[in-house]
């Protein structure tokens, strides 16, 4: 089988197409044909060795994939030969197989085509749980996401809409922010062109962010931090913007508010049933026709690099999957 190959820490261009033995599952594995798989901008930190998981050189980067199960080991139920599914682990992902616990896998109704499919449970997932259990967002409350044309983002201003908030979506071109109102957002800021903190006072009239969703990071946070609504809370989901910001702490005393880290990964490790319950509510939702995945590019498996170079330099608007033919 084919396989994109990390042998050493770079950029995208650094990594190897080559081929792999075929896999076979042990005792409680499945092996998946992989048809798509998805691009995070997780992935371009992973490879270059700037993220919190540092996975052992050679790796196969990529984590959630879509296909159809082809072999299961000894002890496996619940899936058989020929479903279809999707697939998390923490690596091996941007292959023509891949060989996961069952516990990871997720059916996927026939309604759903691979490249929507492709890390929707923990794309979703990761903005469910922010939002949810993290930010106990309410209907009628305000929130506003940073990087909202982003695979993360794109799928916080959906739920956000569909738990009844206030969607307030943030981008840096008129393009990504059509995109967003496609998807649900009440109200658009263009942070390259408008004055982002005056458009807040306009559109809440004064009364601040009930709930900041931020996997961006850099200049706006703080921004964003001061146009809380007292009892606010300020989910931090990563940094794609590159710096990591210094806020200051007094304006969490000033505004009452909340900072909260969101690390769905982690979370996952510690608490596997909270994450099947959440994937289990990422499908519904989704059969209730209230989370659309937008596919903004779809690359052949040969062509990682431009897939992750794309998301490096903040083109994409929606999700990048890589496809085998």
């Amino acid at each position: 089988m084919k396989a994109v190959v990390c042998k050493a820490w770079g950029p995208p261009e650094s990594l190897v197409v080559e081929n792999r033995p075929p896999l076979t599952a042990a005792s409680g594995q499945v092996v998946v044909s992989v048809k798509a798989a998805n691009v995070k901008f997780s992935d371009t930190l992973i490879i270059a060795n700037k993220y919190q998981t540092k996975p052992e050189l050679p790796f196969v980067p990529g984590g959630e994939v879509a296909g159809v199960v082809t072999a299961v080991g000894e002890g496996v139920a619940g899936f058989k030969v020929g479903d279809r599914v999707s697939a998390q682990s923490p690596s091996g992902g941007y292959a023509e197989e891949v060989c996961v616990p069952v516990e990871s896998l997720s059916a996927i109704p026939a309604s759903i085509d691979f490249a929507g499919a492709a890390g929707l449970t923990s794309t979703y997932g990761t903005s469910y749980y922010s939002l949810i259990d993290r930010g106990e967002l309410k209907a009628g409350e305000t929130l506003m996401v940073l990087g909202a044309s982003g695979g993360v983002g794109l799928a916080a201003v959906e739920i956000g809409k569909a738990l009844g908030a206030k969607v307030i979506a943030c981008a840096s071109s008129e393009e990504k922010l059509a995109v967003c109102r496609e998807h649900g957002a009440d109200e658009t800021i263009n942070y390259n062109t408008e004055d982002m903190r005056a458009r807040v006072k306009a559109i809440t009239k004064g009364k601040g962010i009930d709930v900041v969703y931020d996997p961006v990071g850099g200049d706006y946070s703080e921004l964003a931090l001061r146009d809380m609504a007292w009892g606010g809370r300020f989910l931090v989901i990563g940094f794609a913007a590159g710096p990591i910001p210094k806020i200051s702490l007094n304006l969490t005393l000033i505004k009452g508010c909340s900072i909260v880290g969101v690390w769905m990964g982690a979370m996952s490790k510690r608490d596997p049933q909270k994450r099947r319950a959440i994937s289990a509510e990422i499908w519904k939702l989704y059969e209730q026709g209230k989370l659309k995945p937008h596919v903004w590019g779809a690359y052949p498996l040969e062509k990682a690099a431009d897939a992750l170079n794309a998301i490096a330099a903040r083109k994409v608007a929606g999700k990048v999957v890589l496809t085998m033919v």
